[in-house]
């Protein structure tokens, strides 16, 4: 049986390619030999001919979500926040309804972003004022619905599996209180999410911005830390640094297991344009029957 073809951000690549070169062309800069740096979710690309990364938005994203990072993005900008540049161009651009946005690229040392280097920035980032545009405010349980509903590839039963898991979760974080006020927080903050810019660490992919309480945010570093092999060896110095360990909270594990069911179901939303994660994803919900949270998980 021949492989399906990749897709990047829901594209395939003659129409990512296209994209691509009519955005390029709209600001006046060269797609020619462009590398594909990430394609799982957004399709992000790097130009050969000029310092730039652009990022096309996934099929179906819409225009004002994307128009709204760029505005934030600017914002963080103007308070000299660590946060991945913008280029210096007119953006979004619109090819064929589909938003583009362009990134200063930032050349990367081969030795990754640690979690306690994540912990300066996303502080920074819990402690901003009040933005001047309006962020949606944080929905983690509206997003896992809308997913298992996406996720038409799955059979009945696991669906159903991944719904009741909602449901009881739901009811559980209705009574969870929350240490710290709303905020602005990231959505998805990681190890991937961020990159060097020397001498210091900054914070990228900006899809996921919303007002919401900092414990999802650091709910999502310990998962990472703990799912995707970094340990108790990058968890504990992100604490040390952040000032707050998460895991001491009474509502932690709630917020954990929501937050590990969104990651699994966006996941399972895209099997159908990444066939080749479906593996991975049964995988992780087999581990969530058995209730077993020291499972690591394999990078999507």
């Amino acid at each position: 049986m021949t492989a399906p073809a990749p897709t990047y951000g829901g594209y395939s690549e003659t129409e990512m390619r296209h994209v691509l070169q009519q955005a390029c062309r709209t600001v006046g800069l060269d797609s020619e030999g462009a590398e594909v740096l990430r394609g799982h979710t957004n399709a992000v690309v790097r130009l050969r001919h000029n310092p730039v990364v652009v990022k096309i938005a996934r099929r179906g994203s819409r225009y004002e979500d994307v128009e709204r990072t760029v505005r934030f993005v600017q914002w963080l900008m103007d308070l000299g926040f660590p946060t991945s540049p913008l280029h210096d161009v007119p953006q979004p651009t619109v090819i064929d309804g589909h938003s583009t946005t362009f990134w200063t690229y930032l050349p990367q040392p081969e030795v990754p972003v640690t979690a306690q280097q994540l912990a300066e920035p996303l502080h920074a980032l819990h402690n901003l004022p009040s933005p001047p545009m309006h962020l949606p405010e944080h929905d983690t349980v509206a997003a896992i619905g809308q997913s298992i509903a996406a996720a038409y590839v799955l059979p009945a039963a696991t669906r159903t599996f991944l719904s009741e898991r909602l449901e009881r979760l739901t009811k559980e974080l209705d009574g969870i209180d929350f240490l710290f006020p709303e905020t602005v927080i990231q959505g998805d903050p990681q190890h991937r999410n961020a990159l060097h810019a020397s001498p210091t660490v900054v914070l990228c992919d900006w899809d996921t911005v919303t007002l919401g309480h900092r414990e999802w945010d650091l709910a999502t570093i310990e998962i990472h830390c703990r799912r995707f092999q970094h340990g108790a060896e990058q968890y504990r110095p992100f604490v040390d640094s952040y000032g707050f360990d998460i895991t001491t909270w009474p509502g932690f594990a709630v917020i954990r297991d929501l937050r590990e069911l969104r990651m699994i179901c966006t996941n399972a939303r895209k099997i159908a344009s990444a066939p080749h994660t479906r593996s991975e994803v049964e995988r992780r919900i087999d581990g969530l029957r058995q209730e077993d949270t020291s499972m690591l998980w394999n990078i999507l």
